[in-house]
């Protein structure tokens, strides 16, 4: 354990190192300004480098080997009801309850506050935040329901993607224009940090558990799903507001 954790710590070094290249060659060549409260940032950044370093660690630790058991299971079960059930309340739940989806759902319903969409009430701003992070969730939930499924048939992700992003197209020309941004960004703040290699790990175990798949291929994809469907829904959302 000791010899694994080092060994992270010094990937983790390396993977930070060109951001904190990057900024001192700015702040030192060419804003030539020493860089203030120098020893927070030190403290900040062995924080960070720690931070990351423990993540990987339980990622690999726990959540990887957490979604291929998962997927494994679901595939000796055989039961493709409960599979698709179980990905979407995946999706759904760990999406709901995302800190940057709560953030951005907040700041959208001030601005539609202040720009008359909404009554300007703390409940009103409530509750439109709280739908807009409702009609998120679900469409990550949609999402990885029908990335599971292509998993099982054998569907190419990339018609989904390509039929997807034309279906965005088509919904940016009619929604109303104070909602594109947001959905846009909705697409963006949807995969977390939990979400992610949980979702990956999921479909590249389903994915070697399936005679025929090969989990490069069929494996991957999940995310892509994910991130889309949240802008189509969301213009629904501000349609029908």
């Amino acid at each position: 354990m000791p010899k694994t954790f080092l060994k992270s710590l010094i990937g983790s070094f390396y993977d930070l190192l060109p951001i904190f290249l990057v900024i001192g060659f700015f702040q030192f060549v060419v804003l030539q300004q020493p860089i203030p409260n120098l020893g927070e940032i030190l403290a900040g950044s062995i924080f960070v480098l720690m931070g990351l370093t423990l993540f990987v660690q339980g990622l690999e630790m726990g959540l990887f080997p957490l979604g291929e058991t998962l997927a494994y299971g679901f595939a000796r079960k055989g039961s493709l009801t409960w599979l698709l059930i179980f990905s979407f309340a995946l999706g759904f739940g760990t999406t709901v309850a995302e800190p940057a989806l709560i953030a951005v759902a907040n700041e959208a319903a001030k601005v539609a506050a202040e720009g008359h969409m909404i009554e300007a009430t703390e409940q009103a701003r409530a509750d439109y935040a709280f739908g807009l992070r409702l009609t998120v969730a679900l469409s990550v939930g949609f999402a990885l329901l029908i990335g599971i499924l292509r998993i099982v048939r054998g569907w190419p992700v990339q018609y989904l993607v390509i039929g997807g992003y034309l279906g965005v197209i088509v919904m940016t020309i009619f929604a109303p224009q104070e909602i594109i941004g947001i959905a846009y960004d909705s697409g963006g703040v949807t995969t977390g940090t939990v979400t992610v290699p949980l979702v990956t790990a999921l479909g590249v175990g389903l994915a070697s558990s399936i005679r025929g798949r090969n989990p490069m291929v069929d494996g991957f994809g999940l995310i892509a799903l994910a991130s889309l469907t949240p802008i189509i829904f969301v213009m629904v959302f501000g349609m029908i507001q």
